[in-house]
């Protein structure tokens, strides 16, 4: 799938939110639950970013992120779209600009009443609301566009970056191209030197 999960970003899609989790098992949930503030480092080419997650507020979403942090999906992913003034995105391709796949998707919780403010994170999705799967990105600066509202669900808050906020902007201010991918698609704002998470762990 070499589809770009944050396209409902910029059309401001709506949906109907889900109740059901799919591929987050139960063992991450209640790790994530036992850990009132999990944290967890990525280990990128331009230094650290250190996040806390929201167990209380996002337990789904915090469990899938973690089990992937367990299992080393996101070693090896790049920051694949990067937009200044508006979000950093990783979780879905290689320096290659390979597609790693999720192992499953999980719930919308964008209704938890996170906002999307600068240094939080949030799930990347398509426009339906429970499509996200891996992907996350990080606000560099508040987006309020992107929160909840009565008559839509938004995109999903469950952490935020604690230690790294220079690194954060680092990325931010990359240079970046277009990208053709393999079947022909383009991809718009990928940057020009692969940013990569050398390595996703949990902090004690």
């Amino acid at each position: 799938m070499r589809r770009f999960l944050l396209t409902a970003l910029l059309l401001g899609l709506s949906g109907a939110a889900g109740a059901a989790a799919e591929g987050a098992p139960e063992a991450a949930a209640d790790a994530a639950i036992n850990d009132p503030e999990p944290k967890v480092r990525l280990n990128t080419t331009l230094g650290n970013i250190d996040v806390v997650l929201f167990p209380d507020r996002a337990p789904l979403s915090v469990a899938n992120f973690l089990r992937l942090v367990d299992d080393g999906f996101y070693d090896g992913l790049i920051f694949h779209r990067v937009i200044a003034n508006f979000m950093i995105q990783a979780g879905g391709f290689d320096a290659e600009m390979n597609n790693r796949e999720a192992p499953g998707t999980v719930a919308n919780e964008s209704s938890n009443g996170l906002k999307n403010r600068k240094y939080r994170l949030a799930m990347a999705r398509m426009n339906d609301p429970d499509s996200a799967g891996a992907q996350f990105f990080i606000n560099v600066r508040s987006n309020p566009h992107l929160d909840a509202t009565s008559r839509k669900p938004g995109y999903s808050v469950f952490g935020e970056v604690i230690d790294g906020q220079d690194v954060v902007k680092q990325i931010e201010l990359v240079d970046t191209v277009n990208f053709t991918m393999d079947d022909g698609s383009r991809m718009a704002a990928v940057p020009e030197t692969p940013v990569v998470i050398i390595e996703a762990t949990r902090l004690p």
